[in-house]
């Protein structure tokens, strides 16, 4: 064989690519979307340093196939070497069928994709070990089918690619990332937009028919395995060719630089974008959303915000009282809906110690979680401001120096922590947390002994609370008050704890299971706190970071947003606030309570105070919602506008201010001024995000 024919299987997959890239290109530029004229100079660029950008993507993509190729040889089946390696996959087949295994402590479908194929690469080894004669033909099945799945992975992306381009007039960005996240969602949109059965038809009819050709002239590889020393040869070709192809893909990203933004998209490489969509995170909102001039957004905004003057959110926040630094205590907790508690309607009695507290506390009865994961929690109740488009703050690069809660216990000469029961590196939470100045207190700084339990996501929340009380015992005898941020992680898949805690088996895996102890364990911290000399000088914040779950009928269904909030201090009335408010709301409120005399930057405000005006904001990765009025507004990619008008939908046996169910029916005409109204805010949020007008 020479030597050119051992790189057959990537070159014959590679000039494949670079023709579907092509043609890609060719279709998209004269797209009917594409509505731009272009110069000799920009065809030139779009096609010379665009297929350029291909062939290294393609080198980096081609990582899987190389490993895989390498490791196909006949020697590892000889004896003894043969019968120790079975052995092994046998013992590491064993291991994750025990339902003991670290994978099995992630949950969801991952144990068993692992299970899967380790035992499928043990059944493999075993009969190729035993009966050497179907080695030949398994082989050139598995070779064809890893062909396959290459050539069905470029095919598809170029069908999506030419998909989203039909949509959006862009290569992949952070909306294809999104698609990703809601499944459910696209791939019902998908169903009811597109004849997916012929084209899916088409597209493995295809496949195989190019799987063939491609096979049929890479097959030498495995008709003739290469040695050890050119498999060296050809292993030091790619390792050269992958670390050159990782510095020029960026290199040749930062060319994308015309002042014709179809020639920029044109040139990029679409899978590459989609990398960067997941690492940037953003998702420009003046680009993909319906907009105002921005000073009519910030007019609008000051009629809301009355204190506010220009383009920022600036106003002096004053109290008539002398100012409290109380001790502080936010805990927010890990996928908490509001119906879990009794008072909504929840029978399995799952939350006694919630259920208890809140006659006792200043409870916020109609709050709404501003998204649906932690970090959007987090960034609610820290940086007081509504969800932008795309990921949240807490994981963009540019989280750090913001105007923070963190920021103004700081000014009143607090302590300030993040305590989280798991690795703080997770969601990006240490970086963004200790870029704001908090004292981060994780997973790390736990010794053995401080820890009973611990499963994939940390230590239990008892083992927290206990570290917590600690830190907060000596924080009390620095003559300093302490403000204190407690993230739990008990509630979360796979909902493990310790046995013999609550009357549901830790082991059980429920959610149910997950609340209760997470109730049993705020329980006994509440316990210990009250033993304390500082618990009567300290204000307890209790909020959920989101619900347990967001999948509903509706784009965004509002009992999948409805959090449970309390303030707790035994110098604080027991009440309930039932006015519509904001997860950004909370903070605002509790400073008011302190009577607190700052300079805010925040969108969240003091629902006590007589200005404020009932609203919440709700949203997904690009779903941007505002409730006022008993009206939805929402705000979606491609300049998108939709109102419902709520309707509530009672629910027997349960008092007015708990009912959580509503029935959202398209509004026609639209409300202009609540439509301005949420433009104005979303706009504002983004427009003061990108001028970096919100540090501290």
């Amino acid at each position: 064989m020479t030597f050119y024919k051992k790189f057959s299987p990537f070159y014959n997959l590679g000039l494949f690519y670079f023709v579907i890239s092509l043609l890609l290109r060719i279709v998209l530029l004269f797209h009917p979307i594409t509505q731009s004229n272009f110069s000799l100079s920009d065809s030139i660029k779009i096609f010379s340093l665009g297929l350029l950008s291909d062939f290294f993507v393609f080198v980096v993509l081609s990582f899987f196939l190389w490993l895989y190729l390498i490791f196909i040889s006949d020697s590892k089946y000889n004896k003894p070497s043969g019968y120790i390696i079975l052995s092994f996959l046998t013992l590491l087949f064993l291991y994750a069928a025990s339902g003991k295994s670290i994978i099995d402590e992630y949950g969801g479908v991952l144990p068993e994709i692992v299970l899967l194929f380790i035992g499928i690469k043990t059944v493999f080894f075993a009969v190729f070990l035993f009966i050497p004669k179907l080695k030949g033909k398994i082989r050139f099945w598995l070779f064809t089918f890893v062909i396959f799945l290459y050539v069905l992975l470029i095919l598809q992306n170029g069908i999506s690619e030419f998909f989203f381009w039909n949509e959006f007039g862009v290569k992949y960005n952070f909306i294809a990332v999104n698609y990703l996240i809601y499944t459910t969602e696209v791939i019902g949109n998908i169903m009811q937009s597109y004849p997916v059965i012929p084209i899916f038809s088409t597209l493995f009819l295809a496949t195989t028919i190019i799987t063939y050709f491609i096979v049929k002239k890479s097959g030498i590889y495995i008709d003739e395995i290469p040695d050890f020393k050119t498999k060296l040869t050809i292993s030091g070709i790619y390792i050269v060719l992958f670390l050159v192809s990782l510095a020029a893909i960026p290199a040749l990203a930062k060319t994308e630089n015309s002042k014709n933004v179809f020639v920029n998209e044109l040139q990029s490489n679409g899978i590459y974008k989609f990398y960067l969509a997941f690492k940037n995170n953003k998702l420009d909102y003046f680009k993909f959303y319906k907009t105002l001039p921005n000073k009519k957004a910030y007019v609008i905004l000051k009629q809301q915000l009355p204190a506010i003057s220009g383009q920022n959110t600036n106003q002096n926040i004053k109290s008539d009282s002398r100012e409290n630094h109380k001790n502080v205590v936010l805990i927010t907790i890990e996928s908490y809906s509001a119906e879990f508690l009794k008072s909504y309607g929840n029978t399995h009695n799952i939350t006694p110690f919630l259920d208890s507290l809140e006659r006792k506390s200043l409870q916020f009865t109609n709050l709404y979680a501003a998204g649906n994961r932690t970090v959007r929690g987090l960034e609610a109740v820290t940086l007081c401001l509504p969800p932008s488009a795309g990921e949240s703050i807490v994981k963009r690069e540019d989280n750090k120096n913001k105007f923070s809660t963190g920021n103004i216990f700081k000014q009143k000469g607090y302590t300030v922590k993040f305590m989280y029961g798991g690795d703080a590196f997770f969601d990006n939470m240490k970086d963004f947390y200790s870029g704001n100045g908090y004292e981060i207190v994780d997973k790390s700084n736990f010794a053995p002994e401080e820890i009973s339990f611990s499963n994939v996501w940390g230590v239990c929340d008892e083992d927290m609370y206990n570290k917590a009380i600690k830190l907060m015992n000596i924080e009390a005898k620095e003559n300093r008050p302490f403000f204190n941020h407690i993230m739990t992680v008990s509630n979360h898949r796979p909902f493990t704890y310790p046995n013999g805690k609550i009357d549901i088996p830790g082991d059980s895996k429920s959610r149910n299971g997950g609340v209760k102890y997470t109730d049993y364990a705020m329980r006994r911290f509440f316990a210990m706190a009250r033993k304390q000399s500082w618990f009567q000088n300290t204000v307890f914040v209790i909020v959920a970071d989101h619900c347990a779950s967001s999948a509903g009928k509706t784009q965004l269904p509002l009992e999948k947003y409805r959090i449970p909030a309390f303030i707790y201090s035994p110098g604080i009335k027991a009440e309930k606030y039932n006015k519509l408010m904001s997860q950004i709301d909370l903070m605002p409120t509790l400073f008011g309570l302190l009577h607190f005399d700052y300079e805010s930057k925040f969108y969240g405000q003091d629902v006590f105070k007589s200005d404020y005006k009932p609203r919440a904001f709700i949203a997904t990765y690009q779903d941007l919602g505002m409730i006022r009025d008993n009206i939805l507004t929402i705000l979606s990619p491609k300049h998108q506008v939709r109102q419902y008008q709520l309707n509530l939908v009672l629910t027997k046996g349960i008092s007015p201010e708990y009912q959580i169910h509503y029935e959202e029916k398209p509004l026609n005409p639209e409300r202009t001024d609540l439509v301005n109204e949420t433009i104005s805010f979303y706009q504002t949020v983004s427009d003061i995000l990108k001028r970096k007008a919100y540090q501290k």
